[in-house]
Order: structure tokens, then sequence, then C-alpha cells
């Protein structure tokens, strides 16, 4: 007890300073949770942990020296290593809320949903990237410019084997088909799986770098994926399909508050996926559908 009384309590503004750094960790956290860049950091932190205990132990003077000396090599190697995570994060802040025009965006999850199943029936594959807040125009400048009116069918010739189109992924913005033929970058996390195709890598890789969802069709299964946030979840059938475009499509016709943004999460794994799908479903009783 003694020990606990000789503890000074902080100030008002020493309370400020915790509570910021710890939201200031929290955050970031969050934005990489499930990326390559979780693992580096819990790496890193383990060594550079271990090399101070060392030092304060042992009193290593040429070690704690050099690690006074690398400080701010490490804040250069942090900002190169994590900048994929810091520019997700940095267009998180920076992304512009609108309404949402619900009647558009039930009627595109329809029309995605429909094209989809299709071309999984007859494993045609395909890979649709649907925008949301952040813009992509570098991406679609890598592709075939069409700003069509999006339909089932039209989706489906884009991705048909021999359609000049086909092997690139397709950016779909307020129920319009916006590019085709479009270069998606490839994810560099080292855990995924060493059978995932390149459609599947593309998807990810753009999930890391942007809000949008992306819809996957394998080529040789059939199975239908969705890549959003740095996640990817396999396996879906039409009513999975329709209940997670339509829970991250169809937003409330409110504005949101920034805090209330940043935290907005889906989590597409498979704990994450049957969460879903449940309030879905008491919803949909709630409603009397």
């Amino acid at each position: 007890m003694d020990y606990l009384n000789a503890i000074p309590l902080p100030e008002p503004s020493g309370l400020l300073e915790i509570v910021v750094l710890a939201m200031m960790i929290y955050y970031a956290i969050l934005f990489i949770r499930g990326t390559r860049g979780a693992a580096i950091l819990t790496g890193l932190a383990a060594v550079l942990v271990t090399l101070f205990l060392l030092t304060s132990v042992f009193d290593l003077a040429a070690l704690r020296w050099l690690l006074q000396r690398i400080s701010v090599t490490l804040a250069v190697a942090f900002l190169v290593i994590f900048q994929p995570e810091i520019r997700r994060a940095l267009a998180e802040l920076g992304k512009q809320h609108v309404f949402a025009n619900t009647d558009s965006e039930r009627t595109m999850v329809e029309q995605v949903v429909q094209a989809v199943m299709n071309m999984a029936e007859r494993k045609i594959g395909a890979l649709i990237a649907i925008e949301r807040e952040i813009g992509m125009r570098a991406i679609q400048e890598t592709g075939t410019t069409l700003d069509a009116a999006l339909s089932p069918e039209l989706l489906q010739a884009i991705f048909y084997p021999k359609a000049p189109l086909h092997d690139g992924g397709v950016i779909v913005a307020q129920s319009r088909v916006i590019a085709a033929g479009c270069l998606f970058p490839l994810t560099q996390r080292e855990d995924v799986e060493p059978s995932m195709g390149m459609r599947h890598r593309a998807a990810l890789g753009l999930s890391e770098e942007t809000d949008a969802l992306i819809v996957v069709v394998s080529e040789e299964t059939g199975t239908v994926s969705i890549a959003y946030k740095g996640h990817l979840s396999t396996g879906f059938d039409e009513d999975r399909l329709r209940r997670i475009l339509s829970k991250v499509l169809l937003r409330v016709r409110r504005a949101k508050s920034r805090l209330a943004r940043v935290k907005e999460q889906l989590d597409l794994t498979p704990e994450g996926v049957a969460k879903t799908e449940q309030m879905s479903k008491e919803q949909s009783a709630a409603h009397g559908h």
C-alpha cells in the first residue's frame, strides 16, 4: 500500500494526455488488424522490448547507445513499412459522407447478385468492385471507361471468357459500370493461402487500400467470395451474398458522426459473417418480412 500511496495522481492535463494516447493506440490497432502490418508490428515491438530489457538489466552501454541513435531511423522505417495502413487510415478520415439513395442501391444490390450467381453457376470468373466513399479514379484509368447503366446482362457480357475486357476488374459506382478491364493492386500480405488466385489477391489488395466492396467469382470452382476492409470470406450463396451487400451498401439516410464512421467495421471472418446474418434475420423478423 505504501507504494500505491507514493504514486502521484495525474493532473487534469495528464488525464487528457492518457485518454488521447489510449484512443490513438486503439484506432491504430483497428486499422492494422488483420493486415501484414500487424505481424510486422508485433515482431518489431518484441525485438525492441527485449533489447531495452537487456540494456537495463545487464547495463549494456554500447547497445543502449546504438538504440538511442537509431530512433530516427526507426521512425522512417515505420513510415515505409506501414505505408499501406497509414494511407488507408488517412483515406478513412478524409472521406466525405453523402446521403444514400436507398432505392437505387437496393436495385444495384439485386442486379449484382443476379449477375454474380449466374456467372457462378456457369463458372465464369469475375471481379467486381463496388465503390463507396473513397474514390478510385487512379484505378479506373488503368482500364476502359464505360460509364454505362448497370445491368446483369452487361456484367455477364464483360466477363464472358472471350470478351476483350474479361481479364480485368469492373468498377461499379452509383448504379453505373464506370470502367472495365481495370488493374487492381495485388495484396502484399504473406499470410494468404498459396492456392489463392490472382482475382482473389487483387480483390484483397484493393480492399486494403479503399473502402470498396469487392465480389469475386472463381473461374475454377464457381465459388463466390467477398473482400472488404482487408478481409476475404468465401463460400457465399445467393441469400448470404444479398445480406452482406445490403448490410454494407444500404446505408441509413442520415448523416453519421465522424467517430461513428471510423468505428464502423464489417468483420468478414466466419464468426463475423454469422453475426451479420443473425442481425439481418432479427431485423427482418422485427419488420415482419
